[in-house]
């Protein structure tokens, strides 16, 4: 187990702290050339998005530290409609203590910590009090989540109103009909509208990619949203059919490289929705890994968002533990 704790722990510390204080991407004018210039080969894209699963593996000890890094930097998410006081400061609850300590202190690590919580704007107070102390933010999703159908005002408002209240981090949704009629301008104009209202809150610009027809239409949205100042660009909301899926991912974080290497400045990604099993979020370590570099590999650069994945992490951490797998109540959510 000595030499299992060293690898863990080495694994921990091999890449940046979580929440390191990165320069924000401040944004860009509108580059139409640019966006117009993006093409998209839909085969070689989903061949390459298909070795990430079935040509890379992590096993053993190496394993359980990149999923100790991967609860780092899931955002703990209750997005339903009978969501209540109780079960969000459950959750709360659950993002500061992920794991459960004797798992921890068998594995050499004193302290583990989610990367966010995320809620509908009206539960961010209840959440706000539940964390005090904990160095978690919370994450408020805005702008008329999920359909984004709200009026421009209205939106703005719930900004403010939730960055008020305390949230850290708003999850905007953009209008998909700006993608589908190609109008670069009103989006570009909308999202850095949702920014300036942020203020000092970090921005995840939600995509809804399912919803935006084309691969193209993704990568295209995805640049325009990073030139308005996008701190982060998330693939879903987790409310549409198909959610985060790793082809979509592909295109996302290939236009982050590219962003990056332009202006310089390091936009994160999150995908959500869909993403229920341990071995998902490796897939999905591997695909920041090896298209990113291990910059992005903290939570400062990459979210996971989900509610049920967290169960099947921990569950998994004990059977590397204990060689047993334990019953599912042994590891609620709330």
């Amino acid at each position: 187990m000595t030499t299992t704790k060293s690898k863990i722990q080495s694994e921990k510390t091999s890449a940046p702290v979580p929440h390191e204080v990165l320069e924000r991407n401040p944004g860009m004018p509108l580059d139409l050339d640019w966006i117009h210039r993006v093409h998209v080969n839909r085969s070689a894209v989903e061949r390459r998005a298909a070795t990430i699963p079935t040509r890379r593996s992590v096993k053993k000890e190496w394993q359980a530290a990149w999923l100790l890094r991967a609860i780092t930097c899931i955002d703990l998410t209750t997005l339903a409609g009978d969501d209540t006081p109780g079960n969000v400061k459950r959750l709360c609850a659950k993002a500061r203590q992920p794991v459960r300590q004797e798992l921890l202190d068998a594995l050499g690590v004193p302290h583990l910590q989610t990367g966010a919580v995320c809620v509908y704007h009206n539960l961010v107070p209840i959440a706000v009090e539940a964390l005090a102390g904990a160095n978690i933010p919370v994450a408020a999703v805005s702008t008329g989540f999920p359909a984004g159908q709200n009026p421009f005002d209205l939106k703005l408002r719930e900004i403010q109103a939730s960055v008020q209240a305390g949230a850290k981090e708003i999850d905007i949704v953009i209008s998909r009909a700006h993608v589908l009629t190609g109008n670069w301008q009103a989006l570009y104009d909308e999202v850095k509208a949702f920014r300036e209202a942020c203020g000092e809150a970090h921005m995840k610009t939600i995509l809804a990619t399912h919803e935006l027809a084309t691969l193209r239409n993704v990568a295209m949205a995805s640049l325009v949203c990073m030139m308005a100042g996008a701190d982060f660009i998330k693939t879903s909301t987790g409310k549409e059919p198909v959610n985060a899926i790793l082809p979509v991912g592909l295109i996302m974080t290939r236009a982050i490289r590219d962003y990056h290497e332009e202006t310089g400045y390091k936009v994160g990604f999150k995908p959500a929705g869909g993403i229920r099993s341990a071995k998902s979020s490796l897939d999905w370590l591997i695909l920041m890994k090896e298209e990113l570099g291990n910059e992005w590999l903290n939570n400062s650069l990459f979210r996971i968002g989900a509610s049920g994945l967290l169960s099947d992490i921990e569950r998994q951490i004990e059977h590397f533990v204990s060689g047993r797998y334990a019953a599912a109540h042994h590891n609620p959510m709330v």
